[in-house]
């Protein structure tokens, strides 16, 4: 069966929250890296939608979301929010499926609210296990760099190929239309700010996600890493599976950042198979 795609509006903390919705099953929350939004699981969406009740969200102050000033990015206050949605989507527990910074969010959100989680597939996400990231999220978020930061940032259009290129193993796979997808919120004002706010905390977050693994080991939990991912350490995928009980990874070779875009029919078949397996079985 093949699903429409709903787009869908909720009023969140008094600000315009998009999300899109597709499917019918269990609950499964697709949550975005630091500089995408919903339009990173265009190939995910439909696929996983045959299984599960999808939705995909922007989160506040990115996407097309709306983007309030003084919004709070820290890991915890994001986890939050993902939890005052999906009691405002009535979702009571959900699988959570959570890329590079949305990854750390998922694992933060299943912390502050283990009962509600019910699975965890984390494609790689930054942990306190990669160091890369550290040294530039300092550096962007600090008082000095960043006002300078924001005046430049809307003139770096056309560098945003540049860095899409990084993100990819191979970057002869980079579909039709990927770059201008990703580009499209950025044209919309204020487009920079919640990624420097999420980048202010980065090291604390890290530090307190470190801590509070040991209450999300029991959620069994699926791994899913491109080898040649040049923005989180592969390597970290050992450390990281090691908090958990019930702990899968799969690893594409020659696959970058993105595996979810880079080769979405090995990803979908990847988490598929995992969603399949019966959730109340403690080992694998």
């Amino acid at each position: 069966t093949a699903y429409n795609i709903e787009d869908h509006w909720i009023t969140l903390d008094g600000a315009r929250m998009r999300y899109l919705r597709s499917g019918s099953g269990p609950a499964l929350l697709l949550l975005h890296g630091l500089l995408g939004y919903s339009f990173s699981w265009r190939y995910a969406l439909p696929a996983l939608a045959t299984q599960a009740t999808v939705h995909a969200v922007d989160m506040l102050g990115v996407g097309f979301s709306d983007r309030p000033p003084g919004l709070d990015g820290c890991l915890r206050a994001n986890a939050d929010r993902l939890l005052r949605f999906l009691d405002a989507v009535n979702v009571d527990s959900c699988d959570l499926l959570g890329t590079s910074h949305g990854g750390a969010v998922a694992m933060m959100t299943a912390a502050l609210a283990p009962d509600r989680i019910r699975r965890l597939i984390l494609v790689a996400p930054v942990n306190p296990w990669s160091t890369r990231g550290k040294r530039m999220a300092a550096f962007l978020s600090s008082p000095r760099v960043t006002p300078a930061f924001l005046r430049v940032a809307p003139l770096l259009q056309p560098a945003h190929g540049y860095f899409l290129r990084r993100l990819y193993g191979d970057a002869r796979r980079i579909r039709p239309g990927t770059l201008e997808g990703y580009a499209a919120p950025f044209s919309l004002p204020g487009a920079f700010e919640s990624g420097l706010e999420i980048l202010r905390t980065w090291s604390r977050d890290l530090e307190e996600l470190r801590a509070v693994l040991p209450r999300i080991a029991h959620i069994p939990t699926l791994l899913v890493w491109g080898a040649a991912d040049a923005a989180v350490q592969p390597s970290s995928a050992g450390p990281l599976r090691r908090q958990f009980l019930d702990c899968r990874v799969v690893m594409f070779d020659g696959v970058g950042h993105l595996p979810y875009e880079e080769v979405p029919e090995e990803f979908n078949l990847a988490v598929a198979e995992f969603l399949a397996r019966d959730p109340n079985r403690e080992t694998s």
